[in-house]
């Protein structure tokens, strides 16, 4: 009897306090903690940088990850960017950034991203890739990305909007 009396009271306690964490729709009450785990990939923080290209401009919406923000750090910087695979420009920047490094499988054009954990990449035209990168962001509106990166190294600077 007294081991019946006693599961009876735990089972009770056990109830009281799963009710006590949660509020009336079932979730955690507001004073309780709930953790997300927050994708890299898909949450913009709202950021935009300017990106200029000889005399045309382009805007920049950054995502919300490690990487993004020590980018933005650096700013304003000025860089040499060098031509790669008629659809890349690149630049081995001076100090490594956090990676979360996976791969897109479809680069898209305007496509801002890390390869490996200090080589800036702008991507100015779509393809397929194995590669593995860390997506920072991506140009808004890429209309004249490819005209103004030309076939060459290039000049860009990268600001803060």
């Amino acid at each position: 009897m007294k081991h019946s009396l006693l599961i009876f009271l735990l089972a009770i306690s056990t109830v009281i306090n799963s009710a006590s964490s949660c509020d009336r729709s079932g979730g955690p009450a507001s004073g309780s903690k709930k953790t997300e785990s927050n994708n890299d990939n898909k949450d913009t923080m709202n950021r935009k940088i300017k990106i200029s290209i000889n005399s045309k401009t382009f805007t920049a919406t950054l995502l919300d990850n490690n990487s993004a923000k020590a980018l933005i750090e650096m700013l304003p910087m000025t860089i040499e960017m060098v031509e790669l695979n008629g659809n890349e420009k690149f630049f081995d920047l001076s100090k490594n950034l956090p990676i979360n490094s996976s791969n897109p499988g479809i680069i898209k054009n305007g496509d801002i991203m890390l390869y490996g954990s200090r080589t800036l990449v702008l991507f100015y035209k779509a393809f397929s890739t194995s590669y593995s990168y860390t997506k920072i962001g991506s140009v808004e509106d890429t209309a004249g990305l490819a005209t103004a990166l030309g076939s060459g190294t290039i000049k860009v600077v990268f600001e803060a909007d």
